[in-house]
């Protein structure tokens, strides 16, 4: 537990006192570079790593490990670390500022600017599985369509914008989480049910009292469900 007075404070701490954790992906040309830059300029981490207290002079490692690499390998004995505290969420965004986690949208919610912008990102990865969809069709249709009900990503693959099962979907899960907001009971609307799950129109049906659910198709229940009860 970090102490509380620590926390925010820069200090200048023993290397071998700060636990890695599963250190940095970071090429190893880099590490030994920028190792041997730094002890050619004076051997100090002007950008801080961030580290949290486990116990007494015991720290983890939870933003910044390209720099605590970078530290060790130049052969440091002390650098300056800023303490956080041992929340979840401290160390959550202390690896997205750090560029170490790629963030991720509640697609639920997600505005229409955020989901073009999350996609163009994608689009714009080296060797995208999502390169050739149109950003216009894709953003706009995602935007449409019922998602704040979506439990899966799947009715993505439905809405005719390039983004088809497999690769393609998975590539949206690097970004996007979902949030479902609860079935309304009486959906009437055609386009919100022509974009749900069959087992979801079967789920309203039944609890409409539909007659004759377990014989019907997709079609057959959207023309059912979307009569006034």
């Amino acid at each position: 537990m970090s102490n509380p007075k620590d926390i925010g404070h820069l200090m200048h701490l023993y290397l071998d006192e700060i636990d890695p954790g599963k250190g940095t992906e970071a090429p190893e040309f880099l590490i030994k570079a920028s190792a041997h830059l730094l002890n050619q300029k004076g051997g100090r981490n002007w950008v801080p790593i961030i580290v949290r207290e486990t116990s007494e002079d015991c720290y983890e490692l939870i933003g910044n490990s390209f720099i605590y690499a970078v530290a060790e390998e130049a052969g440091l004995e002390r650098v300056w670390c800023v303490i956080a505290d041992d929340s979840q969420e401290t160390a959550e965004i202390s690896q997205i500022l750090a560029g170490e986690t790629i963030p991720k949208i509640n697609l639920s919610k997600a505005s229409r600017d955020e989901i073009k912008a999350a996609l163009e990102y994608l689009i714009e990865q080296p060797s995208s599985p999502i390169k050739s969809i149109q950003l216009a069709t894709a953003t706009n249709r995602i935007d449409e369509a019922p998602r704040q009900y979506w439990k899966t990503f799947d009715p993505i693959t439905n809405l005719k914008c390039g983004i088809t099962k497999g690769k393609k979907l998975d590539a949206l899960k690097q970004i996007f989480y979902l949030e479902p907001q609860p079935l309304p009971d009486v959906i009437t609307d055609i386009s919100l049910l022509q974009a749900m799950t069959t087992t979801d129109l079967k789920a309203m049906a039944k609890k409409r009292g539909i007659s004759g659910i377990s014989k019907m198709k997709k079609d057959d229940l959207v023309a059912a469900l979307s009569q006034s009860p």
